[in-house]
């Protein structure tokens, strides 16, 4: 089959550009031609509420026979683009499909293909709506699906969510495939410490990502006062960049008088660290108030690494499916705080190693064969 696939991948960096470089290698690996096409400018640097959006990763996950032809800001780019995807004749179109800002650019691909190559147009939705949901989102969101004739979402909850824009969607839902890229840098526990400067002896909680409202960091921080009381000393290691003011995360830490067990570092955490941070930590708390799905998580179980979430999005269904973790209600701190300090008391407690449920969750061959269906012979 003759795949286009669009999506950012290497130099951009984050959780998107690593799934597409994956499927892409999914994709070719079951013998289908893949004409793989990226940013040659994704987002405006004014706009790009991070440092910068290009990765600054010494190991950077890449994949071959990359085209980066679209300039999100030139709607020339669009249409050139389209014109050599028409020369390529492919089977299917895949867009990857999470934020309004790419509308203009996904709807001429979408309206183009419509009129004259007549193809099946798969978007695979990372999130249907933002997750700070604006009043125009909505909107755009419904004005560029529509062009779509498939769709492939991570969850069930995401599926009502897309089905609510329209109603007759084609969709499937393909949960997110464990990210394990990164694993074979795993160290053991005493050499990840010392590598990050952290106590050798005491737990050590990991709050990892990009840091925003919706990810419940300051559920966690409030928790801290009555984990340290029923443990005792402990560290709380929150290594991602802020996309949002850090001062009202700081004012907290001070007014918890909590500073001497938390260390931020606020930073895009570049690939070959990545296991360094998971092999050190007891566990990952991911204290979500509202997701669909999270790769943070998904590199969790890849690393081995235990997880302790909340109950949004498909989050329990990845964390029951992996025995991997526990679970709690979000935005309620003193359950959380709960949750971990009988975490740490249990010594059944979940291991973080991969349980009988990866198979299915792990393998980016349930998502190739998603897209195989819509191609050629199987509509």
């Amino acid at each position: 089959m003759r795949v286009a696939l669009i999506g950012p991948v290497y130099p951009y960096r984050g959780g998107i550009a690593h799934y597409t470089t994956m499927l892409c290698r999914a994709l070719r690996e079951r013998g289908n031609h893949v004409l793989l096409v990226s940013f040659k400018r994704q987002y405006p640097q004014w706009l790009f509420p991070g440092r910068s959006d290009k990765d600054p990763s010494k190991q950077p996950l890449e994949v071959e026979d990359v085209q980066y032809w679209i300039d999100s800001l030139n709607p020339f780019t669009w249409l050139a683009t389209f014109w050599r995807i028409r020369q390529y004749r492919p089977d299917v179109l895949i867009l990857q499909w999470w934020t309004t800002f790419l509308s203009p650019v996904w709807s001429v691909l979408g309206v183009l293909n419509r009129i004259f190559l007549q193809k099946p147009l798969v978007y695979i939705c990372h999130n249907v709506l933002p997750h700070e949901v604006r009043w125009w989102d909505s909107l755009l969101a419904k004005g560029v699906l529509r062009w779509g004739t498939h769709f492939i979402v991570q969850s069930e909850e995401e599926e009502r969510r897309l089905l609510s824009l329209s109603s007759r969607a084609q969709t499937v839902v393909a949960p997110l495939p464990i990210f394990d890229m990164f694993a074979n840098g795993r160290v053991t526990k005493v050499e990840a410490r010392a590598r990050l400067g952290l106590p050798p002896a005491v737990p050590v909680l990991l709050f990892f990502g990009i840091v925003r409202e919706y990810k419940g960091l300051q559920d966690l921080l409030a928790a801290l006062p009555e984990i340290r009381a029923q443990l005792g000393k402990m560290v709380l290691l929150v290594a991602g960049e802020f996309w949002e003011d850090k001062r009202p995360y700081q004012e907290m830490i001070e007014r918890l008088a909590i500073d001497d067990s938390v260390i931020i570092d606020d930073r895009y955490i570049p690939n070959e660290e990545v296991p360094i941070y998971f092999s050190a930590a007891d566990v990952l708390v991911a204290p979500y108030r509202r997701a669909t799905g999270s790769a943070v998580i998904q590199m969790a179980v890849g690393n081995g690494c235990p997880v302790i979430a909340t109950c949004v999005g498909n989050l329990a269904e990845v964390i029951q499916s992996n025995a991997s973790g526990l679970l709690v209600q979000p935005s309620d701190s003193h359950a959380l705080a709960e949750v971990i300090t009988t975490y740490f008391r249990d010594p059944a407690r979940p291991s973080g190693k991969k349980g009988s449920g990866d198979d299915k969750l792990s393998r980016w061959e349930q998502l190739v064969t998603s897209i195989e269906s819509v191609g050629p012979g199987c509509e």
